[in-house]
C-alpha cells in the first residue's frame, strides 16, 4: 500500500475519533476497524461527483451501520462534499449537520437516513430495484444512460434483524446484481462477541438465497478489498455480499473489544492510538497532501465521470428527444399529469369498498405515470394495491409490479429506497400489518420523502378474521408520527382525492386507510375539504345542536343518522376529518368555521381508538369509537355489537344534547 493511501485511511479514522472524543458521544470502534474498506470503495471505485452531490446517475451509498457516522462525515469531509472541519468538530451538537446518525437531505452527500439497523439495508435494495428498472427503461444498445451501483455497509447487527433477512430474500430472487454490500465482520457487538446469540455461516445462507459471496480475510488490505469489489461488479447476475473481516477498535487499547463500540475513547487512550498508527497531527488537523489526495482520487474522477455523462445525455436528447424529455421529468420531480382527466367523479348513492376504488384510481394514475410503481404483501387481490406492466422480475424489469411476498417491513425500506432514487413508489398490506413496518413509515417521514403505504381492511368490519386481523389501536399511533398524512376516505371521491393529494405530496409519507367493506358515496365529498383535512359534508337546516364528526366508512352512517335526527326536530352539522394533519395545519379561523367553538355538543364517530379525539371534541363531547379488541363474527355483526348504528348514533346525541 502506498504511503498516501495510508495516511488517507489514517486521516479518515482520526477525524473520526476526534469527533467523537469532542462531542463524548459516539461511536469510534466501527471507524477505526471499517475505514479501510471505505477508503478502498471511494477512492477506487464508486462514481460521485462531490460537487454535483445530487446528479443522478452517481452510485449510491448507504451506511446500514449507521452509528459509525463519525467515519462517514469525515470521508465526506476529505472528498469535498459540503461538510467543513466546523461541522465535524459540532458532531452531535445542536443544530449541527452532523448529527449522531446520517440524515437524508440534512447532509451532503447523505443517500438515506440510517441508524436504525436493517433499515439502510433495506433501502440500498429498493434503490437497486429502482436502478434495474430505470436502466430497462432508458437504456438503449447503443447508449447506456443509467447504468450505477448500490453500495451498503452492513454490520454484524444489521445481518441479525428480521428485515435484512426479508429484503435478502427477495434481492437474490430478483438477481439484482447491481447490489454491493460491503459486511465489516468484526464478530463483536454491542454486549460482547457475537458468538454470544449468533453462529450463523454468513457464507451459506447469503448463497442460498442466491447472492454472490466473497471473504476478505484481512480488513486492512486495500489491494484485497479492491479485488473483491471488482469481482463483485463483474458478477451481474447476482447481488454480492463482500464479507470483510476486520478489528473493532483498530490500533486502539481497546482492540477487539465491545468497550471501543459505543463510547469515546478518551484522551490517553486516543494518545496511544495515534502513536500506533503514526498519526502524530493534532485533533482535526489533515495535511494538505491528504486532501490533494482524495481530491484527485476522488473528487476529480468524480467529475470526469460527471462530465461524460453530460455529454452521454446531450447525445441521448439528440437520438431520443421524447425519452430524454421523460427522464426529466423523473429527475426534476415535477408531476405531469391532469388530474380532472384521470380522476372522476362518484355520484351519492355509489357503493364500493374504498379498497377497490383505490386499485381503480391506482390503475389510471398508473397509465398517466409511468414511475409508479409497487405492490403488495403476498395480498394484491385483497388489498387492490398492484403496479401495471406485469411483474417485475429479473427477466422482467419493466414491470412495475412488485410481489413482495410475505415481507411487510422489507416491503417498506423498500419503498422507501425507490422513491429516494426518484420513483413514486407504493406498498400495500391489511392495515394490522403497519405494525410490521412502522419502523419503515417513520423513517419515511423522518427522511421527508412521499413514499405511499396502502392500507386495506381498516376496522373491525373485518369481521370473520377476528381480533388479530381487526386494526383498533393502529389509526392513533400513526396520527402520533410527525410529518405522516394518515388519510381515512369516507367514500371513493374521497379515496380519489387521497390518491391524488399522495401523489402530489413532495415532502411528506402519505398512509391510505382503506376499507374491506363497501360504503355509500355521500354527496358532497370532494377533493378540496380532503385536501384541507376536514370538511362539512352535509350542513345543519337551521341551527345544529350538535356536530357529528366522522372517518372513513362512519361518514355515511353519521349522514344517515343526521337524516334520523331531524326527524326528531334535532338539527345536526356532519363533518369529515379524513386527515387530521392536514385538518390541524389549517388557520384557526377555517378550524373555527368546521368546528363552531359555541357548538360544544360533538360526537367522534369512528372504529378505532378515542386516543386523539378529545382536540375535536371538547370537554362536553363524546366518542364512539373502539377502546378494546375486536371480534369475530360477519361483519354487520361486529359493527353492530360495537354500537355502530344508526339507531345508537340518534340515541347518544339525545343523550348528549339533554
Amino acid at each position: 500500500m502506498k504511503i498516501i493511501e495510508q495516511k488517507g485511511i489514517n486521516a479518515i479514522r482520526m477525524l473520526g475519533v476526534d469527533a467523537v472524543d469532542k462531542a463524548n458521544s459516539g461511536h469510534p470502534g466501527i471507524v477505526l476497524g471499517a475505514a479501510p474498506m471505505l477508503y478502498t470503495l471511494y477512492s477506487r471505485h464508486i462514481k460521485v461527483n462531490p460537487k454535483k452531490s445530487s446528479w443522478f446517475n452517481r452510485d449510491r451509498f448507504i451506511l446500514s451501520a449507521g452509528h459509525g457516522s463519525a467515519m462517514l462525515y469525515s470521508l465526506l469531509h476529505l472528498c469535498g462534499y459540503d461538510v467543513g472541519i466546523e461541522d465535524l468538530k459540532e458532531f452531535r451538537q445542536w443544530q449541527s449537520i452532523t448529527p449522531g446518525h446520517p440524515e437524508y437531505g440534512h447532509t451532503d452527500g447523505v443517500d438515506a437516513t440510517s441508524g436504525p439497523l436493517g433499515q439502510g439495508f433495506a433501502m440500498g435494495v429498493g434503490m437497486a430495484i429502482a436502478e434495474k428498472f430505470l436502466e430497462a427503461r432508458f437504456n438503449k444498445e447503443d447508449m447506456k444512460l443509467i447504468d450505477h451501483h448500490t453500495y451498503i455497509l452492513c454490520s454484524d447487527g444489521d445481518l441479525q434483524e428480521g428485515v435484512t433477512q426479508e429484503v435478502i430474500s427477495l434481492a437474490g430472487y430478483l438477481g439484482l446484481g447491481k447490489l454491493i454490500v460491503l459486511y465489516d465482520s468484526n464478530d463483536i457487538q454491542l454486549d460482547g462477541l457475537v458468538s454470544m446469540s449468533n453462529n450463523e455461516n454468513v457464507k451459506r445462507k447469503c448463497e442460498a438465497m442466491n447472492w454472490h459471496y466473497i471473504k476478505v480475510s484481512n480488513g486492512t488490505k486495500v489491494k484485497d478489498i479492491d479485488k473483491a469489489i471488482q469481482m463483485a461488479k463483474e458478477n451481474t447476475e447476482k447481488p454480492t455480499i463482500i464479507e470483510i473481516k476486520t478489528v473493532i477498535g483498530y490500533a486502539s487499547p481497546l482492540e477487539g473489544k465491545s468497550a471501543s463500540h459505543g463510547a469515546p475513547l478518551g484522551k490517553e487512550n486516543t494518545e496511544s492510538t495515534r502513536k500506533a498508527l503514526g498519526w502524530m497531527d493534532e485533533p482535526f488537523v489533515i495535511p494538505s497532501d491528504v486532501y490533494n489526495h482524495f481530491e484527485e482520487v476522488v473528487t476529480n474522477r468524480g467529475e470526469k465521470h460527471y462530465n461524460d455523462w453530460l455529454l452521454l445525455l446531450k447525445e441521448y436528447e439528440y437520438k431520443y428527444p421524447e425519452m430524454a424529455k421523460e427522464l426529466k421529468v423523473l429527475i426534476s420531480g415535477e408531476l405531469e399529469i391532469d388530474f380532472s382527466n384521470i380522476l372522476k367523479k362518484y355520484e351519492a348513492g355509489h357503493n364500493e369498498a374504498t379498497r377497490a376504488t383505490s386499485g381503480k384510481v391506482l390503475n389510471e394514475l398508473s397509465k398517466a405515470f409511468p414511475f409508479l410503481i409497487g405492490g403488495s404483501a403476498d395480498l394484491t387481490k385483497s388489498t387492490k394495491a398492484k403496479g401495471l406492466d406485469g411483474d417485475f422480475t429479473k427477466d422482467s424489469p419493466l414491470g412495475r409490479n412488485i410481489n413482495f411476498g410475505v415481507r411487510e417491513h422489507g416491503m417498506g425500506a423498500i419503498v422507501n429506497g425507490m422513491t429516494l432514487h426518484g420513483l413514486r413508489a407504493f406498498g400495500g398490506t391489511f392495515f394490522v400489518f403497519s405494525d410490521y413496518l412502522k419502523p419503515s413509515i417513520r423513517l419515511a417521514a423522518l427522511m421527508k420523502i412521499p413514499s405511499i403505504f396502502v392500507f386495506t381492511h381498516d376496522s373491525i368490519a373485518v369481521g370473520e378474521d377476528g381480533p388479530t386481523h381487526e386494526p383498533v389501536e393502529q389509526l392513533a399511533g400513526l396520527r402520533a408520527v410527525p410529518n405522516l398524512d394518515v388519510i381515512r376516505p369516507g367514500d371513493a371521491n374521497e379515496t380519489a382525492a387521497a390518491w391524488r393529494l399522495a401523489m402530489e405530496s413532495k415532502n411528506t409519507p402519505t398512509a391510505l386507510v382503506l376499507t374491506r367493506q363497501g360504503v355509500e358515496t355521500v354527496d358532497g365529498t370532494n377533493y378540496e375539504g380532503v385536501k384541507l383535512g376536514g370538511y362539512i359534508v352535509s350542513h345543519e337546516k337551521e341551527t345544529a345542536k350538535a356536530i357529528l364528526i366522522a372517518t372513513g366508512s362512519e361518514v355515511s352512517l353519521a349522514v344517515k343518522a343526521q337524516k334520523e335526527l331531524l326527524k326528531d326536530g334535532i338539527d345536526t352539522r356532519v363533518v369529515s376529518i379524513p386527515s387530521f394533519k392536514r385538518f390541524k395545519e389549517q388557520d384557526s379561523s377555517y378550524r373555527e368555521k368546521i368546528l363552531p367553538s359555541n357548538i360544544k355538543k360533538r360526537i367522534a364517530i369512528e372504529m378505532a381508538s378515542s386516543l386523539g379525539w378529545g382536540q375535536f371534541i371538547g370537554l362536553e363531547g363524546k366518542t364512539l369509537t373502539v377502546d378494546r379488541f375486536g371480534a369475530s363474527a360477519p361483519n354487520t355483526v361486529v359493527t353492530r355489537e360495537y354500537g355502530f348504528t344508526v339507531e345508537n348514533i340518534v340515541k347518544l346525541t339525545k343523550e348528549l344534547i339533554k
